[in-house]
Parts: structure tokens; C-alpha cells; sequence
């Protein structure tokens, strides 16, 4: 028993009570129509457009130059032409010869210019006897030398640092040599205590004889000086450094060179 008034059964429903089937039959259209897409863009990108093919580049290949063949022989010819080097050279000529001289006609001097000639003198003859003692070049008489003076004496000096104590007493000097040559100037480096003693003495360079720089090296530790210091405690408290200068003379004693002894016969 219908008991809904005519307006109500007017009005359109809030869900819709339809079957389904028309909404099944869009979606598998809509499911055949991308199936048809995909597969007409695969057989385009797999036919219109094949996969790429990576192609191996050509082996290294060395090629020489050599006037072997008309190319080579063309190369060649153009490079030559184009070398900046030779472009900017002086070429010689291709008949010139290497240090030729130039082709220069030679004109005597007399062509110019007649020479005079002189006269040859009157032809005299000396009946003279000759002369026992003809002129002759004039004798050269050579002065002897001076003799020579006193031998210079051996110097012995000291840097200003060591004034202070005063002048220096030397021991006797007496230096013997080991060879013949002239001996340099021999520096030391001194310290010298409070008491005037030299206690360290070590040599800055050598004279090129080591037997007289060790002699010189023991005479400056037996040089004394002449005042001392001793109200600032013990004597090697402190030491005062400075340098010692010795310049040789003459009188150095050489060695001398000995003679052969004769056979007897």
C-alpha cells in the first residue's frame, strides 16, 4: 500500500538505485582505448625509432711524411714555404759559391801612378886596410842591486776588545817553516781571562802550512798581558773574546834542501 503523497513521487531520489552496467561498460572501453594507445606508441618508438647503436672509434693511426709519393712530396714543399725561419734568412744567390770572393778586377798600383825610382849609388872601393877594432854596440854595465835591508819582523796584533788588559807580553819568538812558500796572515779567535791568560785560542783560517799554524797557535797561549782583573771573583768567570792577527816577516827559518853527497871515485 503506497501511502507517498503525488509531490513526494515527483521529487528525485538522494541515490541513485540505476544498475551499474553502463558504468562497467565505460570503464572497459576506457581500459581498451589505453591498451590501444600503448600499444601503438610502443610500435612507434620500436620501428619509427630503432634503439641506438654505440659505435667503437677507429683505431690510432700513424701517418709519416716522406717524399715517397707526389702528396708527401707537396706537403713537404708547402711547409718549407711556410717556415717563418727561412723566410726571414738571408739566401745567397744559388751561383754563388760558399766564401767565394766577389767578382773584383784588380788595378795595379803603378796603373795609377808611376813609381820614381832612385838612383844606385856611385860604386867606390876602399883600399883601406881594415880596422882592428870596428865600432861595436855600446857595453851595457848593470848596476848591481842594493843589497837588502833588515828582515822584516813577524807582527803580532790584537782587536780592540782586548785593550783592556793592557799591552801583551810575547815569549821568544822563533817559527820554523816546512816548505818554501810565502806563509798568509793567520787569524785567531782568543778569549783571554781576568788574570791575562789566553785560554781558548782557535784558528779562523790557515797560513797553507799546518806545522806553523800549530806553532803559532802554541805561541799565543804562552802570551801574557800586562794587567789583570780579579775584583769581579774568580779568574774564568768571564772570559773576554776577541781576535789575534799574526802577519809573517823574513824572519821565518826555511827549511833547507840537502845536497847529494858525491861519489868518490
Amino acid at each position: 500500500m503506497n501511502n507517498l503523497s503525488p509531490e513526494l513521487a515527483a521529487e528525485p531520489l538522494l541515490f541513485s538505485w540505476d544498475s551499474p552496467r553502463r558504468r562497467r561498460a565505460a570503464f572497459l572501453a576506457f581500459l581498451a582505448l589505453s591498451l590501444l594507445a600503448h600499444a601503438v606508441c610502443f610500435y612507434i618508438f620500436q620501428v619509427v625509432y630503432p634503439p641506438t647503436v654505440t659505435l667503437l672509434p677507429p683505431p690510432a693511426r700513424v701517418a709519416l711524411i716522406t717524399p715517397a709519393s707526389e702528396e708527401g712530396r707537396t706537403l713537404l714543399r708547402w711547409i718549407d714555404a711556410e717556415d717563418p725561419a727561412v723566410a726571414f734568412t738571408t739566401h745567397r744567390a744559388p751561383e754563388a759559391r760558399l766564401r767565394a770572393l766577389p767578382k773584383v778586377e784588380h788595378v795595379p798600383s803603378y796603373h795609377a801612378m808611376e813609381p820614381t825610382l832612385k838612383e844606385l849609388p856611385r860604386f867606390e872601393v876602399d883600399s883601406r886596410a881594415p880596422d882592428t877594432q870596428p865600432p861595436a854596440a855600446v857595453p851595457f854595465v848593470r848596476q848591481k842591486s842594493a843589497s837588502a835591508g833588515a828582515p822584516i819582523p813577524t807582527a803580532v796584533s790584537f782587536s780592540n776588545e782586548l785593550d783592556t788588559f793592557g799591552p801583551a807580553i810575547f815569549p821568544e819568538l822563533k817559527f820554523v817553516a816546512s816548505n818554501g812558500e810565502t806563509p798568509e796572515v793567520i787569524r785567531f779567535r782568543v778569549a783571554v781571562s781576568r788574570l791575562g791568560e789566553i785560554r781558548y785560542c782557535f784558528p779562523m783560517n790557515s797560513s797553507g802550512d799546518p806545522g806553523l799554524d800549530e806553532q803559532a797557535r802554541l805561541y799565543l797561549t804562552r802570551c801574557r798581558f800586562s794587567r789583570s782583573d780579579l775584583a769581579g771573583g774568580k779568574p774564568d768567570a768571564s772570559l773576554t773574546w776577541g781576535i789575534a792577527t799574526i802577519a809573517w816577516g823574513s824572519d821565518i827559518a826555511r827549511p833547507q834542501a840537502s845536497q847529494p853527497s858525491r861519489a868518490m871515485p
